[in-house]
């Protein structure tokens, strides 16, 4: 799964992505890595029950809304993320997002933040995905990618600093990035609508289904 190739952003700096369409942007690992905070208020803020992270990474958003006395589990198909949320005593289930989950169509909020929703490159089938884990009342919490003017898919690579100059490249693979513009048409045809945005530094959006 795509997310697995994360792993190296997982263990230290200087992470970069590589677009086939030739743009690239440099991974925020240090935040994915520390504490909650910010701007990543906003997404634990919107939860107010029983939330599932996918491709939770480091497990930030878990540990936040744990202190907030919010159930959380996080998903991570990446061994190093898993390793990092049991050292940081962040609940995490080690599997693929599109594997079998605990409490399906139960979830009260599923998030989608830091990028994840480019896994596996089409964001249409991620959404459909999240919509079939939350419950009736239940919301999907979704980072836009702010630099994106629409829907990019694609493939990408990621390239790391192993420090004297030893650049790496990873396998490309599939993923997607979306902006405002698309977001409504994406969310439709995931059965989902869009009912709040926000827009600072980062920008989020909250979905819910349509009955």
């Amino acid at each position: 799964m795509t997310a697995a190739v994360f792993a190296p952003a997982l263990a230290g700096p200087g992470v970069e992505l590589l677009r086939s369409d030739g743009g690239s942007a440099p991974l925020d690992t240090d935040r994915w890595r520390s504490t909650a905070a910010g701007e990543d208020s906003w997404l634990l803020g919107r939860c107010h029950g029983p939330t599932l992270d996918l491709g939770c990474g480091p497990g930030r958003l878990i540990e936040g809304l744990a202190a907030r006395g919010i159930p959380a589990l996080g998903v991570d198909v990446a061994a190093e993320a898993v390793a990092q949320c049991h050292r940081r005593g962040a609940e995490v289930l080690h599997a693929d997002l599109f594997d079998p989950l605990p409490g399906e169509g139960t979830w009260s909020h599923v998030l989608l933040a830091d990028g994840n929703l480019g896994i596996g490159g089409d964001p249409v089938a991620l959404l459909r995905r999240t919509a079939s884990l939350i419950g009736p009342a239940g919301t999907v919490l979704v980072e836009l990618d702010a630099t994106e003017p629409g829907l990019w898919q694609g493939l990408a690579r990621l390239r790391w600093d192993h420090g004297a100059g030893r650049m790496e490249l990873s396998n490309p693979f599939p993923w997607a990035a979306a902006g405002v513009a698309a977001l409504p048409g994406i969310a439709r045809r995931a059965g989902l609508r869009l009912t709040m945005l926000y827009r600072g530094q980062r920008t989020f959006a909250e979905l819910a289904g349509w009955s």
